[in-house]
């Protein structure tokens, strides 16, 4: 087996470069597996402006589909060759965090204080996915075997985007005939709408603006989709639902200003699920919280990790539940990586996300 690989490194704000670095080594805990499919994350996008920082010489990248190439002495219940995944949040499985069922804030405590995140290793802590190789920390909680049948295309959203959209229609505790509005339809909000149609909502409001996101959110199970450039998008889904307010919003952007409007328009007693990643503090209207007064609540989540988590996605797929390759809409190789950030960076060509093959 060869000792180098190439992978995409960050090297400072504004540059990931391909580069070539040694072949991971593994524990006894862990596995190596061959990168067959990786993908870009918007959190890809933080790190190369410098927004998100990270180790300089870092792998980057945190959506793995590949093939088991080596497998830790004390790895059981898998086989060389396997195809599989691992989520972008890797837990070891026996944490204080994991054992009370927060497995994504794994390793979040520290005599230093508290800090989120903890459960994300790959391209923030170890290196990450854009490469040939990577290591896969306790394998035995990680690594989810690929059914037979399904591409990698197929799967390439469960590691993460999958995993977060539906995590933030589960946090909003959505019930069967439950009225919903989505903000922003990138490719976390899309897979928020569909989430949301699979916990029962009955009617899915989604807001966005690019006409190839606003088709592709039809697909993915929404009612309406509303042009937030063209109305006020309080006061028109107020309108929709004739007053009522909807159950719950989720919000997939991370600015004020879509945070704010889904406090506007939850009901007395409903829930905004927060996904978007913010860069500064938020601000909450007091009139738009009721006072502190209207039985809301404000929930937040982060990608859920693990193999069960992983498996119960792929099932999902695999009966097809839900079909997310129109979230596909690029294809690069490892060695035109550096093409596919300046087109993911710049949100060119309605892309909304780029299938990166070895």
């Amino acid at each position: 087996m060869t000792t180098k690989m190439k992978a995409a490194l960050f090297i400072e704000p504004g540059r990931i470069i391909l580069d070539e670095k040694p072949v991971p080594e593994i524990g006894p805990n862990d596995a190596l597996i061959r990168i067959t499919t990786t993908t870009i994350c918007g959190t890809d996008i933080h790190i190369l402006k410098g927004e998100y920082p990270v180790a300089k010489g870092l792998t980057i990248g945190h959506e793995p589909v590949g093939v088991i190439e080596k497998l830790g002495s004390n790895v059981t219940g898998y086989t060389e060759g396997q195809r599989v995944i691992a989520g972008a949040i890797c837990p070891s499985g026996h944490s204080y965090a994991c054992l009370d069922g927060l497995h994504s804030q794994d390793g979040q405590s520290s005599r230093h204080g508290l800090k989120p995140l903890g459960g994300w290793r790959f391209g923030n802590t170890i290196d990450g996915s854009q490469a040939e190789y990577l290591c896969v920390p306790d394998a035995m909680a990680n690594l989810a075997p690929v059914p037979d049948g399904l591409t990698d295309e197929q799967v390439l959203m469960c590691p993460d985007i999958m995993s977060t959209g539906f995590a933030g229609a589960e946090a909003a505790n959505i019930k069967i005939g439950d009225v919903v509005a989505v903000f922003a339809q990138g490719p976390i909000g899309l897979c928020a709408t569909a989430g949301a149609r699979l916990r029962g909502a009955s009617r899915i409001i989604a807001v966005e603006t690019v006409p190839e996101r606003m088709a592709v959110a039809r697909q993915m199970g929404a009612d309406e989709v509303i042009d937030f450039s063209k109305v006020d998008v309080v006061d028109e889904i107020l309108r929709l639902t004739e007053g009522r307010g909807v159950d719950a919003a989720i919000e997939a952007l991370g600015l004020q200003s879509t945070f704010e409007a889904c406090l506007r328009v939850v009901k007395p007693g409903g829930t905004l699920s927060s996904l978007g990643v913010y860069s500064e503090d938020l601000r909450i209207p007091l009139d738009a919280f009721h006072a502190g007064l209207g039985d809301n609540r404000i929930v937040t989540s982060l990608c859920p990790g693990g193999k069960e988590r992983m498996r119960r996605l792929m099932n999902i797929i695999e009966s097809h539940r839900v079909d997310l390759k129109p979230l596909v809409t690029h294809h690069y190789t490892l060695d035109d990586i550096e093409d596919a950030y300046e087109l993911f960076s710049h949100q060119r060509d309605g892309v909304l996300k780029v299938a990166i093959t070895t």
